[in-house]
């Protein structure tokens, strides 16, 4: 881009926009680029676990970026560094507890030693031309959250990250309201939002009261007592420990992102006043109501530890009739069928499953709509843009900052390219390309990419494969070979297989009459045609169909 004559900053969100997760956005000025977030979101369909944004259009301006900076530690805001890293390039900005993180996701890919990494003190100003940066101390449900004034000659932009407001979160500082206050006296061109609660009213709620009633809940229960809750929610994890110690019991880890996250938030100096916890192997002898197990995948994750818990499938870990699973945590929207799922396993085995709609055992590390109103009365933007929600959310969020008498609301998708300019409605400027990128194995591959599509359709209707040898006479040498995967109950097989050959030797005569015996593409073509119809009329279905000819030209 050309150099900016009429002092005008950009903003364009690759993921986040329209969807909770996959968050990455690009603030644009003097023709340099500025990323703040780099995240994932989860998929546990068709082989894929992990989706990014596509960073496309930042990766064909890649010599122009001059940073990344990373709000927080949360997987939907910097889990996607480790396979996008060597598209983007560029330095990498954070605080302590979050760069932790990013080491260590850089170190499991090995890419840690060809990182630019800095870190910033809380609070900390720096700066990467033309941007001068900030972090503002926030709170969340992770430790070290932060929003970020990111300040040009077209003004200063606030990006919130992810946020809530709590006065007693238990680890970290409160909301430095101060310092909004000043920025907004001082003037925000626009503050960039976090949505996710925005249709919620009043507020989300403080980490105390969750620890007030850990403690009670943990208290009332006779077996063994499983907290499920994210692992980044350090908080959370240390209101789990402190009440099992409160009610005489020990606790221990179950699962690999734990003993990560615990890791990192001891060595940032957080969790000195936790016991030690104790290994598996003492947990499950211990008698069962001196032990606490404190557990991955509050969200039906198959691969994590509460669901081969559920399914019986845990090495180590084995629960009894009158056992209690507390699920201290939300639903992440999408993944509501497979936490029912593992509920339902649980329950059938004689468990006893508490959620938070049961009992108060949960808030959330995001706004609702009293939390909103407060960061737009103390930043006062020019302007507001409601982003990391569902569109849902989002035009509640922006209709609350107009019902709140702010000048201008703007409601992105993913690949808007958004002029701001003091004085000005934020202008959509034109739609760049966006997408998502699926990790396929060792793959990075466009979601959209046909072995993906194959895939679907292969889960969708089944498939079925033909090997066809035929003669230079366009008849068949030997008897053809089906195969079906997913696609005809076992007691029709033999029925629909007769159907299909007499579709295949229709299909050969059609060939052999037009004069076609000899062109293989013709040959099979016309093969899964006539198959294709044949199948459809026994099962309802139009299966993928693959058919493999082997022509032997001096065959009659």
């Amino acid at each position: 881009m050309t150099k900016n004559i009429d002092k005008h900053m950009h903003f364009l969100p690759l993921g986040g926009s329209g969807e909770i997760g996959m968050n990455m956005n690009l603030y644009e000025y003097e023709g340099k680029w500025l990323m703040v977030d780099c995240g994932i979101t989860f998929e546990h369909d068709l082989g894929i676990e992990v989706i990014t944004p596509d960073p496309k259009f930042i990766e064909e301006r890649q010599k122009d970026l001059v940073g990344l900076v990373v709000t927080h530690a949360h997987e939907d805001h910097v889990g996607a560094i480790p396979y996008l890293f060597n598209k983007l390039k560029c330095p990498i900005y954070a605080t302590p507890f979050t760069m932790g993180m990013v080491r260590r996701k850089l170190q499991d890919v090995g890419l840690l030693a060809q990182a630019e990494l800095h870190v910033v003190p809380l609070s900390g100003k720096f700066s990467m031309a033309p941007f001068d940066l900030e972090f503002v101390t926030l709170t969340h449900s992770i430790p070290e959250p932060n929003g970020l004034l990111i300040t040009t000659g077209a003004g200063t932009v606030f990006h919130t990250g992810d946020w809530k407001i709590d006065n007693d979160p238990l680890m970290g500082d409160v909301t430095d309201v101060n310092r909004l206050e000043e920025a907004g006296k001082a003037g925000i061109l626009s503050l960039v939002c976090d949505s996710t609660c925005a249709l919620l009213a009043g507020r989300a709620g403080s980490e105390r009261q969750v620890r007030e009633a850990m403690d009670q809940l943990v208290g009332e229960q006779t077996g063994r007592v499983v907290v499920a809750c994210f692992a980044s929610n350090v908080a959370r994890l240390s209101t789990a420990a402190l009440a099992a110690k409160k009610n005489g019991r020990q606790a221990a880890l179950v699962g690999r992102s734990m003993f990560r996250m615990v890791e990192i938030a001891r060595e940032a100096g957080y969790l000195k006043d936790i016991p030690p916890f104790i290994k598996m192997d003492e947990a499950m002898v211990m008698p069962r109501d001196k032990v606490m197990l404190i557990c991955t995948g509050s969200q039906g994750e198959e691969r994590a530890a509460l669901s081969r818990i559920a399914n019986g499938s845990h090495p180590q870990v084995k629960l009894s009739r009158g056992d209690t699973v507390i699920f201290s945590s939300r639903m992440i929207p999408g993944n509501e069928e497979s936490i029912h799922k593992m509920q339902m396993n649980l329950e059938s085995n004689g468990l006893e499953v508490i959620t938070a709609e049961d009992t108060f055992i949960h808030v959330s590390g995001h706004p609702s709509r009293d939390d909103l109103t407060d960061m737009q009365k103390w930043t006062q933007p020019e302007s507001l843009i409601p982003v990391h929600g569902e569109y849902r959310h989002m035009r509640a969020h922006a209709k609350l900052g107009e019902d709140n008498g702010i000048q201008f609301t703007y409601v992105p998708k993913n690949g808007d390219l958004i002029r701001l300019q003091k004085g000005t409605a934020p202008k959509l400027v034109e739609e760049v390309h966006s997408g998502y990128l699926a990790i396929d194995g060792q793959d990075l591959v466009s979601l959209k990419s046909s072995h993906l599509s194959e895939r679907e359709m292969l889960k969708n209707v089944g498939s079925l494969f033909l090997t066809l040898v035929v003669g230079g006479n366009g008849k068949l040498v030997a008897p053809p070979q089906v195969t079906f995967f997913g696609l005809v109950r076992k007691e029709k097989v033999d029925h629909v297989n007769d159907a299909v050959k007499q579709g295949i030797d229709e299909a050969l005569e059609q060939i052999r009459t037009r004069g076609h015996e000899s062109d293989n593409n013709r040959i099979r073509e016309a093969v899964r045609h006539h198959v294709r119809q044949v199948v459809g009329s026994y099962t309802g279905k139009r299966p993928m169909i693959g058919v493999h000819i082997v022509l032997i030209k001096g065959k009659k």
